[in-house]
């Protein structure tokens, strides 16, 4: 635990269930405050909290959106699968995330329900219900808490007042700031982006509208509303609303406890979100609560950063049915996701559609090494000749300790796919075993762990479904054109879907394709 603290209060994060198996701690994290990789332990023995930063829901997903929901979504597959009982909270934010980011603005929901001519709550519920679809499509599981900002107003203000109540905020013309200076002469502001006050300070400009504040510097715990504001809710100060930081420090010790295990997001959040919500719980509690911090890094387009605020974002939905100028083609969810797990979470992974064509053809591989391995004999008689299968298992799970490498687990299925397609190709055998060991490791990582549908070509699109289903029932026509000696049909097929672009291949069993 790395604390701020001047007493040692703790608040134990609440349970509901014992973990069943004993958990060996291998399992290291970077920890971003930290920088260092270190060896995870729950606070609590069995269990994790874990809180991640969601979306502000004005518009559709992104790109952007996809990489910490799939990086964290297999960091609660991962947890879950060494025994813990994990309580993963994942907000949503509704209320108070101001253009820009900034203590000065319109609120981004406020901005689109007016554009719109919706009411606020229009806009949530309607973009709410997208992400989720995406997220689905995506195979990104549901998050055992998602929280929205607008429903937690009465906890978020009592927070606010915990932090007036220690002397580290003030009130100016019924809004409140931190008084980052004074919190600054206590606690050691700037430690998890490596900033200090001088270095805040220079890079801070003086922007119009915020004369109310001491300093610059100073970050809103709570907004008075102007008149044409229309999202405010009653407060002992003003009628207004929460500073964007404060939602995320407010839900995640309301369900995770004073102190909890994980707190993830993107590597932007570092600063000012994340700085601010540490600054916030010090302020209150006297101590921090978060144990482990993770950021993914950015996805990029030409080495910038992709996102709403650049217009230059591509949602998920224009991956999935391609409509958008830099995509050659539709791209299927698993594509995506396979796309985001081939590099490691802390690296940037810059988009371009030749990229995700070079994905696709590598999902594809794994796809059809897959359906192999399902259809493969074991052979007791001869055992195992001509591959190696050993230490499968164990590279997987070194990767995956090793601060979740999952391109190292991807790396280590693919040369196993090598021994599948041997055996395949009856080029080697492989004893029942052996078969067995393969296919519940390939289970376990590729399905279980890194959530790849294997067994949906295409991804698991409606649309990549039908295409395949039709694909197969003209193989299924040629190939009983063939049983019947109807060569003419059976080569016609055959020629024409070769010079789509398709290669079919005969098999003992049938036949394979792909494009």
């Amino acid at each position: 635990m790395h604390i701020c603290q001047k007493s040692s209060t703790f608040a134990a994060a609440k349970v509901l269930i014992t973990a069943k198996k004993e958990i060996n701690y291998m399992l290291e994290i970077y920890n971003s405050i930290t920088r260092f990789k270190e060896t995870f332990k729950p606070l609590h023995e069995g269990h994790v909290g874990m809180y991640v930063c969601g979306p502000t829901v004005y518009g559709d997903a992104h790109l952007g959106h996809a990489r910490p929901a799939i990086t964290f979504d297999v960091l609660y597959r991962y947890l879950q699968f060494l025994g813990y009982k994990v309580r993963y909270v994942r907000n949503i934010t509704d209320v108070g995330h101001l253009e820009h980011d900034a203590d000065e603005g319109e609120d981004k929901i406020a901005k689109k329900a007016r554009l719109e001519q919706l009411e606020p709550m229009e806009v949530v519920q309607f973009y709410t219900n997208r992400y989720h679809r995406d997220m689905a499509a995506l195979n990104v599981l549901p998050p055992s808490i998602e929280p929205h900002a607008s429903g937690h107003i009465i906890e978020q203000i009592a927070f606010v007042q915990k932090i007036l109540d220690k002397g580290y905020a003030y009130v100016s013309n019924g809004s409140v700031y931190m008084d980052v200076e004074k919190y600054a002469k206590d606690y050691p502001y700037g430690k998890l982006s490596g900033r200090n006050l001088n270095d805040i300070v220079t890079e801070t400009r003086e922007l119009d509208g915020q004369e109310e504040k001491k300093h610059s510097y100073d970050f809103a715990l709570w907004k008075k509303a102007s008149p044409e504001h229309i999202m405010h809710w009653p407060s002992p100060w003003s009628e207004g609303f929460p500073g964007w930081h404060m939602e995320c420090s407010t839900m995640g010790t309301k369900y995770l406890g004073e102190q909890f295990d994980i707190h993830g997001g993107g590597l932007d959040l570092i600063f000012p979100h994340h700085e601010a919500e540490i600054a916030q719980s010090c302020a209150a509690l006297g101590h921090e609560t978060v144990h482990y911090w993770m950021h993914n890094n950015m996805i990029t387009i030409a080495g910038k950063k992709m996102g709403k605020s650049y217009n230059n974002f591509i949602t998920l939905e224009q991956f999935f049915n391609g409509q958008h100028p830099l995509l050659s083609k539709p791209f299927g969810p698993m594509v995506i996701r396979f796309f985001i797990l081939q590099a490691h979470y802390r690296s940037t992974v810059d988009f371009s559609s030749e990229a995700l064509e070079a994905a696709e053809k590598g999902l594809q591989r794994m796809q059809e090494a897959y359906a192999r391995l399902l259809k493969v004999q074991g052979d007791n008689v001869h055992g195992t000749k001509g591959i190696e299968v050993a230490g499968l298992r164990e590279r997987c799970q070194t990767a995956m300790d090793d601060d979740l490498n999952t391109p190292f687990v991807i790396a280590a299925l693919f040369d196993s796919a090598k021994a599948i397609n041997t055996v395949w190709d009856g080029k080697g055998t492989i004893s029942e075993a052996d078969l067995n060991e393969l296919k519940e490791v390939w289970k376990t990582y590729a399905i279980d762990i890194l959530g790849l549908r294997l067994e949906e070509q295409g991804g698991g699109d409606e649309k990549m479904k039908a295409f395949n289903g039709a694909i197969d029932l003209l193989l299924g026509i040629r190939l009983q054109a063939k049983q019947n000696k109807d060569w003419t049909t059976s080569d016609k097929i055959r020629n024409e879907l070769t010079a789509l672009g398709f290669q079919i291949k005969d098999t003992k069993d049938g036949y394979e394709w792909s494009i």
